[in-house]
C-alpha cells in the first residue's frame, strides 16, 4: 500500500499533527478538547485534526 504524505492528508491523528506542526500531543489535546474547536473531528472516541482548518488556526494565532 502506498503511504500518503502528511501534507496531503485531510485529517491527521494527534501523533501526525504533532509531527506536522511541532506542537506537542498534550497541547494539541488541550486545544482540541474545547467544545467550539473548529479543527477537530471526533470519530467515536478517536480525535482527528482537520489539517486545513488547523493550518488556518495556526496562521491566525498569536500564541499557543
Amino acid at each position: 500500500m502506498k503511504e500518503i504524505p502528511i501534507w496531503e492528508k485531510g485529517n491527521l491523528s494527534l501523533e501526525e499533527a504533532a509531527a506536522y506542526s511541532g506542537i506537542g500531543i498534550n497541547k494539541l489535546r488541550d486545544l482540541s478538547s474545547h467544545e467550539n474547536c473548529r479543527f477537530v473531528l471526533w470519530v467515536g472516541n478517536k480525535r482527528l485534526i482537520k489539517r486545513r482548518l488547523f493550518d488556518q488556526y495556526i496562521e491566525q494565532a498569536y500564541s499557543i
